[in-house]
């Protein structure tokens, strides 16, 4: 692996590490009703575990709930207990064909746990872009070692790792700092 190549594999598994935190952070509840909030919750769907937006249309006709409309209404009952197996804290409503889900308003205790949340899984996103900077700097310097590098080069490319790393970690910081504030909007 020549050290362009390493630097863009860097790049990207810095890429992969913000994009990883920004999935976990939408499955966080807010308050507020969005489709986003079932990405995760998998149905038993014939015994295949499915996505429930494959088996069905969600929606959020109003600001505090969802519908999810499934495409086969024998899983009704599935499809809730997808739901209630779910790490939501929602009590599905069934009336036969369709299923409501109401978001209950978030406590201050609530909002205050989820904002730690928020920062557990920002520090753990900000561990994997410095593992892969500690990484990304080994093989340099383990190429610097094999004559595959001078030491002007390990030095620029060295700057390089960390200009990712900083330009990486200011997007970890920007996504904590959007969902904290969406939290704790009363």
């Amino acid at each position: 692996m020549t050290n362009i190549e390493l630097l863009g594999n860097t790049n990207e598994r810095m890429d992969k590490a913000v994009q990883h935190l920004n999935h976990e952070l939408i499955g966080l509840r807010a308050g507020r009703a969005n489709p986003q909030l079932l990405e995760r919750v998998t149905v038993d769907y014939y015994g295949t575990p499915t996505p429930l937006n494959q088996v069905g249309n969600i929606s959020a006709p109003e600001p505090r709930m969802l519908i999810v409309s499934p495409w086969d209404v024998t899983i009704i009952k599935e499809i809730e207990k997808g739901i209630q197996a779910s790490d939501l804290g929602i009590n599905p409503m069934n009336d036969g064909k369709i299923i409501r889900l109401v978001i209950p308003e978030l406590t201050k205790e609530r909002r205050q746990l989820l904002v730690k949340t928020i920062h557990k899984l920002g520090e753990e996103a900000r561990v994997a872009l410095r593992a892969i900077r500690h990484d990304a700097n080994r093989h340099l310097v383990q190429m610097e070692k094999d004559n595959e590098l001078t030491e002007d080069d390990l030095r620029r490319d060295e700057k390089s790792v960390q200009k990712y790393t900083d330009e990486h970690s200011k997007k970890i910081d920007q996504l904590i700092k959007d969902k904290e504030k969406e939290i704790l909007e009363v």
